[in-house]
């Protein structure tokens, strides 16, 4: 077979079969001598040629380019809004004006009329691939967010909607005095409007109080500083095989204008295990959030149930002042750039740490599937059922 034929079948998936039992086809043999040396001569000079990309391997090459890299020009963008704000569309423009930095304008907008509208700078890979700095500028309105109360024994019929509108400007660096140590800080302003909740559930004000809902009413303008450190070997955040990550983050949230400043610490755990050179991987993530004082408005409070924590349970189903979830995948490959997983999720939510402990803790299990690239997971669907029924859930983005 020659190259040119090879280059084809191994650009495509779906053919990689038929390239494996080319080779044991029986072979015509050429009429005479002259013939078999014509056909020699033409061999050469077909493998003397650089092999040719067929139509399949432009548009994969397209494909990543899009979607695992950051081209110059116009770009789709499929991003959430916010969890919970449904299938989401829109796109944006970038352009390099160095190597490795480049500012960008984006726009998002989703079925449930979520909006987000950003700008940013991005610099990456300075003083030897050590430092990375990030700026960006943007405004969320967010218009049905669901509220169902504080505490693990809410119910689904106590869902209530909220809306709210954010105006944020961030300034972050990521250094790594090695490359498997990150350590990261950030510096923004936020300030949150909220609103009357839009949507078919009834707004917060008609169910919810300022009891059963600190912060009802509440427009608070945060200076929000983050800083956290770690250990992180895995081939990529946005995919990966093996490896893991490890760490602790610190956020301070000062209300310049009321009473609702808070303080708020994360601490995250990720481990990927590879099988039989990788075939198959198991895959856990343990997660908790915990607010260590102050004064927290019920739209900041940690929070499971969505597409990224319990997969089975509605965006925010729980919420309290603490949280801890565990994952487990168990995911094999069975072709190229497809992942499948069958996984596990369980969490709960507490007004204390104390409490964080594995009684009366919610689950689910699924199934799922994930298309990706050697560094990145544009599209993750995954199908999982818990006791309050069957959720879809397609998002862009690994779990973790």
């Amino acid at each position: 077979m020659n190259p040119d034929s090879t280059t084809r079948f191994r650009s495509v998936g779906a053919i990689l079969l038929a390239a494996a039992f080319a080779p044991i086809l029986p072979a015509q043999a050429p009429a005479s001598r002259e013939g078999a040396y014509a056909l020699q001569q033409a061999e050469k000079e077909r493998a003397g040629q650089p092999p040719k990309p067929d139509r399949a391997e432009e548009i994969i090459r397209r494909l990543q380019k899009i979607f695992l890299l950051d081209p110059s020009g116009f770009f789709p963008a499929f991003e959430s809004v916010y969890q919970g704000g449904g299938l989401t569309l829109g796109g944006g423009y970038r352009k390099f004006f160095g190597d490795n930095t480049f500012w960008q304008v984006k726009g998002l907008y989703s079925l449930s009329n979520y909006k987000l509208a950003e700008g940013a700078v991005v610099s990456k890979d300075h003083w030897n691939g050590r430092l990375s700095l990030r700026s960006r500028l943007g405004w969320r309105d967010a218009t049905q967010v669901a509220y169902y109360g504080i505490g693990m024994q809410s119910k689904p019929e106590d869902r209530a909607n909220y809306r709210f509108q954010e105006t944020y400007a961030e300034g972050a660096a990521v250094f790594r005095p090695r490359r498997w140590i990150p350590i990261q800080g950030s510096l923004a302003y936020e300030h949150w409007n909220t609103l009357e909740g839009q949507g078919g559930d009834p707004s917060i004000e008609t169910r919810y109080n300022a009891q059963t809902a600190p912060g009802l009413g509440s427009e608070p303008s945060y200076i929000h500083s983050r800083v956290s450190g770690g250990i992180d070997w895995r081939q990529s955040p946005g995919y990966t095989r093996r490896g893991g990550l490890y760490e602790a983050a610190y956020h301070d949230y000062h209300d310049s204008t009321g009473p609702y400043s808070f303080s708020k610490l994360d601490l995250e755990v990720i481990q990927h295990l590879p099988l039989l050179r990788e075939t198959w991987v198991l895959a856990a993530r343990g997660r908790m959030e915990s607010i260590v004082d102050g004064n927290v408005p019920y739209f900041m409070l940690p929070s499971l149930g969505s597409g990224s924590t319990l997969r089975a349970y509605s965006s925010y189903r729980f919420r309290d002042r603490n949280s801890l979830l565990f994952n487990t995948e168990f995911r094999w490959i069975p072709s190229m750039g497809l992942d499948m997983a069958i996984f596990y999720d369980v969490g709960k939510v507490a007004p204390t740490r104390g409490q964080l402990d594995f009684k009366g803790m919610k689950s689910d299990v699924g199934i799922g599937a994930r298309f990706h690239g050697p560094f990145a997971t544009p599209i993750r669907i995954d199908l999982a059922v818990g006791n309050e029924g069957w959720r879809l859930v397609l998002s862009g983005g690994p779990i973790f």
